[in-house]
């Protein structure tokens, strides 16, 4: 085992309130022709033409590429670098989710590199030229995207969703403006905050964690559990944004130096076979893969409950634990998180893909950082327990 721990961010970090007042100043430094990365929604709504107006400002070209509607695929990436290497492009400037996101980073290493970006998964193949210097703003608080070394691209052949670990995939330089974030509908909302609780916790319980990543992990679950509730029921709340937007940014920095689990690991073969949001998904799996875990992670799961329900602090750490898993599940109803089941995934189809799933799961690597690393069998179990998943029925502790 190394001796030591190693924490990469991005080399410049911008945050709060009016920070998109930056990105024409800063892009200016990296470049001199913008493409910039999203979606129709953002143009409808008008943050493209924001982000075109303080590019303008400072005399930078752009192009743009808003068809990552959906969950960021090989497609998208090439569409976008076509436009890139056409245009001549040198700073990448992405704005949206996630997606939007993870897109900009493939194409940003891509353009400097060549191939085809599931070249790059595993360290197939090296990353020998730096990328084209990427801007990341995001406009929920969820993915943490804006700060990690990790792309998730979908394989459209092979129905795979590529997690893509190096690096070369951090922003250059992130924008984290909360305001960005109020025009979030609550299902978004939701999903995208139970994202970063799941980046928090998991980065808590890796096998990865470091004394930085768990400080990090901690203040972002404390955040989210006080805050996302009051984003949830009013999007105007510019206090629980702001915070939310904050603890977003801190898991995403846990998550990218600690790794992500099971739950991210179980997550990706669902979004790429059933197209079930990222968010959504990982709120699906997170309450009974902390109970499959949560014998061998009892300590790390009662630190947590500490947190979540500070006036229990004195029970045993397994007491804790369920503590956890059960205020866990509390908020999941409270966001009207639904099961696999009642989301409409077929059942049929469902029990098809399990096998498949559950191979997918395993090659990703996420489930080998977990606190207990499953076979193959016990993750198709637990598919199926996630199916029907009631997160009305608590263990324990239920004061």
């Amino acid at each position: 085992m190394k001796g030591y721990a190693e924490f990469r961010m991005p080399g410049a970090v911008f945050y709060g309130k009016d920070s998109l007042s930056k990105l024409g100043e800063e892009a200016s430094r990296l470049g001199h022709k913008a493409l910039i990365v999203s979606d129709e929604i953002m143009e409808k709504i008008g943050n493209v033409k924001r982000c075109q107006d303080l590019l303008d400002q400072s005399g930078i070209s752009h192009v743009e590429y808003l068809k990552v509607n959906s969950e960021p695929t090989d497609e998208h990436v090439e569409e976008a670098l076509t436009i890139c290497r056409e245009n001549g492009c040198d700073v990448i400037i992405a704005i949206g989710g996630g997606s939007c996101m993870d897109a900009a980073k493939a194409v940003s290493v891509v353009a400097a590199n060549g191939g085809y970006i599931g070249e790059y998964m595993g360290g197939r193949r090296p990353v020998e030229k730096s990328p084209i210097p990427m801007i990341a703003i995001p406009t929920t608080a969820g993915t943490g995207s804006e700060v990690t070394n990790v792309t998730v691209i979908t394989n459209t052949k092979e129905d795979i969703k590529m997690m893509i670990k190096d690096p070369a995939f951090l922003p250059k330089m992130a924008i984290v403006d909360p305001v960005l974030t109020y025009s979030s509908p609550p299902k978004v909302t939701a999903a995208t905050g139970v994202d970063a609780l799941c980046h928090a916790v998991e980065a808590y319980i890796s096998r990865l964690a470091q004394p930085l990543t768990d400080q990090l992990a901690l203040s972002a679950i404390e955040l989210i559990v006080q805050h996302l509730r009051a984003a949830y029921i009013n999007g105007e709340d510019k206090e629980a944004r702001e915070k939310m937007a904050f603890a977003s940014m801190q898991a995403g920095l846990a998550f990218t130096n600690a790794s992500v689990t099971l739950v991210h690991g179980m997550s990706r073969p669902i979004g790429a076979l059933f197209h079930v949001p990222h968010g959504i998904s990982n709120a699906m799996l997170l309450p009974a893969v902390l109970e499959f875990t949560k014998e061998q992670a009892a300590g790390r799961l009662a630190d947590i409950g500490k947190i979540l329900r500070p006036d229990l602090k004195a029970l045993s750490n397994e007491e804790l634990a369920d503590v956890t898993v059960n205020e866990i599940k509390k908020l999941c109803q409270d966001l009207n998180i639904p099961n696999m089941k009642d989301y409409g995934l077929d059942s049929g189809k469902f029990k098809e893909a399990v096998s498949k799933m559950a191979k997918d799961a395993l090659a990703s690597g996420s489930p080998g950082n977990n606190p207990r690393v499953p076979s193959a069998e016990e993750i198709m179990e637990l598919y199926h327990t996630c199916y029907t998943y009631d997160f009305s029925v608590f263990e324990g502790v239920t004061n």
